[in-house]
């Protein structure tokens, strides 16, 4: 190393945010080497086959009937008892489970990537989808097809009704999919299992596999209602997920995260390695479409990689998803070669990231992207910012109404010209009056339309984008919630 490495300059600048208590120090190990320095399909839309499209309905329809992703009964016990009936799928491949409050989505898909240039078989399970449920498994990058899906709801379905009838509560919509995920990569079958948690961790339906590896993204205060009102207490339930001598990638944390999950690494005798001190962002810079990084790995220097993904929180994702797959293949620990370049290189130029500030249409530029919580605006408010040159943004926003709506929007104020305020589909979703109330309060009444349905709410924002004329350099962002997204998405034509 050289005097003004820059690797050193992070390390000093992320000091504060990622404390090293001494009895934190001295009872965990830390991951580094020591010495010697396929393109992901889109999101699937509905099945063109009128009767497959009646099939998957039908089981949508009955997922439908059950518990949704909002109404919990903390504990692992039924998903437990459906993995048991089933012979236990999840053990039967080695697993990377990621979980965070932001970023967990997008750096599933880049750690998906990765290891499949490496020419593994992969499963990835993530959540909610944008636009089909179909989203929510893949294999080898791409989701399953409606028939697969469909196929193996019915391959479990008699076990589900064995457990509902046992339990006092009947399985949940997120366990039953859960099962149907576990159940599928063990049927494909695959060579690793990419997992992102629903919420939580400890008694989130994913944590039923015992990870080698374990992956937490930033923490931020979201769902404080179920799991705490700090970030600390947040990572606690978190943490859940780091099992007994696994290694756990640690993205930057809030101070009193970050003890927390240090803690309990020491407690299970788990290796570290964390975002600042053993890898990270060495450089950035914006490139056409995305941005060219630096990153610095567990086995070393990672230069001149394309990232076709806008903003610097993608960069963070891209080293915390390399960090994991190195972890995944030993490197640090086992061997202490970094892993081949050109393929990382070629790794990371194909991941897509749909709904992460996704450009969907030209003049007025519209960008969707799924932010649904205060930290989340921010980083999208910060990449905007740097990746698009507008004179004029209109937001258009439709949230969730269990969202700390209020920061959201303010995190968004400073950058949006007028806000268009709208409702998805959703039951979940904020009334369109109370919205407008709380952007009013934000914003001022005179730039705030208000546009009940969502395709009113686009055509609006596109006039209001397109009023300075052409070439004036307007533009939309929709943003809010992932369904929100997911249905502009349709509508503009990306279904």
């Amino acid at each position: 190393m050289t005097d003004s490495d820059p690797f050193e300059e992070i390390v000093a600048a992320e000091t504060d945010r990622d404390p090293d208590l001494a009895v934190i120090e001295a009872g965990s190990r830390t991951l580094r080497t020591q010495g010697t320095s396929g393109p992901h399909a889109d999101v699937p839309g509905r099945p063109e086959d009128p009767a497959l499209d009646k099939a998957l309905r039908t089981v949508e329809a009955d997922l439908g009937t059950r518990w949704g992703e909002t109404k919990l009964e903390p504990s692992v016990t039924r998903i437990a008892a459906l993995m048991d009936v089933l012979g236990d799928p999840q053990r039967s491949y080695p697993s990377i489970h990621i979980t965070g409050t932001n970023g967990k989505t997008s750096t599933a898909r880049m750690i998906e990537a990765l290891l499949g240039a490496f020419e593994l078989r992969t499963g990835r399970y993530t959540s909610p989808h944008v636009q089909s449920i179909t989203e929510r498994i893949s294999l080898d990058g791409a989701p399953i097809s409606a028939e697969r899906f469909i196929e193996t709801y019915e391959d479990i379905k008699p076990y589900v009704e064995m457990v509902d009838a046992q339990q006092e509560f009947r399985l949940s919509f997120f366990e039953v999919l859960t099962g149907m995920a576990y159940a599928a990569f063990a049927d494909a079958p695959v060579d690793v299992a990419v997992v992102e948690v629903g919420m939580g961790g400890s008694w989130d339906a994913t944590n039923v596999i015992d990870a080698d590896v374990a992956v937490v993204t930033p923490i931020d205060l979201d769902h404080t209602d179920r799991l705490g009102e700090t970030t600390g207490e947040i990572a606690t339930e978190k943490a859940g997920i780091i099992k007994q001598d696994a290694t756990v990638i640690l993205a930057q944390q809030p101070v009193d995260a970050a003890q927390v999950l240090l803690k309990k690494a020491v407690e299970v005798d788990a290796t570290v390695a964390r975002e600042g001190l053993e890898f990270g962002v060495v450089s950035r810079h914006v490139a056409v479409g995305g941005q060219l990084i630096n990153l610095r790995g567990l086995g070393g220097e990672y230069e001149e990689i394309y990232l076709p993904l806008h903003g610097p929180y993608q960069a963070h994702n891209a080293a915390v998803a390399l960090a994991a797959v190195e972890a995944f293949f030993g490197v640090g620990a086992q061997r202490p070669d970094p892993l081949a370049i050109d393929t990382v290189r070629k790794a990371f130029a194909s991941v897509t990231s749909p709904g992460r500030l996704e450009v969907v249409r030209r003049s007025p530029t519209v960008v969707l992207d799924a932010a649904h919580n205060p930290a989340g605006a921010r980083a999208t408010a910060e990449a905007v910012a740097e990746a698009f040159d507008f004179s004029k943004l209109i937001g258009v926003v439709g949230a969730s109404g269990d969202k700390n709506v209020r920061g959201l929007l303010e995190a968004f104020e400073p950058m949006f010209a007028e806000v268009v305020v709208t409702q998805n589909s959703s039951h979940r979703a904020m009334d369109v009056d109370e919205l407008a109330a709380i952007a009013v309060e934000v914003f001022g009444d005179e730039r705030v339309q208000v546009e009940p349905r969502l395709p009113d709410a686009l055509e609006a924002a596109i006039t209001l984008a397109e009023e300075d004329g052409e070439f004036a350099g307007g533009g939309v962002l929709v943003t809010g919630s992932v369904i929100t997204v997911g249905e502009a998405r349709l509508l503009l034509g990306r279904g």
